[in-house]
This record gives C-alpha cells, sequence and structure tokens, in this order.
C-alpha cells in the first residue's frame, strides 16, 4: 500500500484488511476514533514502535507531559513540527 492509497483508504468506513496494527490505529485517529487508536498503543507498551505511537496519540490529546514520557520511552523526542506532519511521518515509517 503506498501513503496516497492508505490517505484514500480513510474515506471508507472501515480500514483495509491486513493493515499493521499500527496503520490500524492511525487510520482510527485519522477518523476521529481516538480511543480506538490509544486501544492499540496500550496494547504493547515497551515495543519502541507502539510506544512512539502512544506519545502521538497523547500529543494529539493535548497532554504534553505523558507525550513528553511516552517519547522517551520509544527514544525519542517531540517532534517541531504539526501533528499532521507527525501522523504523516509515521504514516510513511510504518508503510
Amino acid at each position: 500500500m503506498t501513503y496516497t492509497e492508505f490517505k484514500e483508504s480513510l474515506k471508507n468506513d472501515t480500514p483495509a484488511t491486513g493493515l499493521n496494527p499500527i496503520l490500524a490505529a492511525l487510520w482510527h485517529d485519522a477518523k476521529g476514533d481516538w480511543e480506538a487508536a490509544h486501544h492499540v498503543a496500550q496494547s504493547q507498551e515497551g515495543t519502541r514502535a507502539y510506544d512512539r505511537l502512544h506519545a502521538y496519540l497523547h500529543r494529539v490529546e493535548g497532554d504534553t507531559w505523558n507525550a513528553n514520557y511516552w517519547y522517551r520511552r520509544a527514544g525519542s523526542t517531540m517532534p517541531e513540527g504539526t501533528l499532521q506532519d507527525e501522523w504523516e511521518s509515521l504514516v510513511k515509517g510504518n508503510l
């Protein structure tokens, strides 16, 4: 799946079959279902990619303290770009 195809899939009611869980979470986030996305992030705490997703989701929520905690756990720092920039980077990095 390409980034363009992933973006197009946001027109659908459900994520594409066979997406890895992180991409499915980012799909749900883009559709406004933060809880579904957060559930995925929590499902594998301690795994860098999931902790990175967790950080992003708390940044979306506006909880900077908690976001920074998860960025540290993921071995990262909060990006300086927009939330949209971060979302795109996460999607592209998980395709």
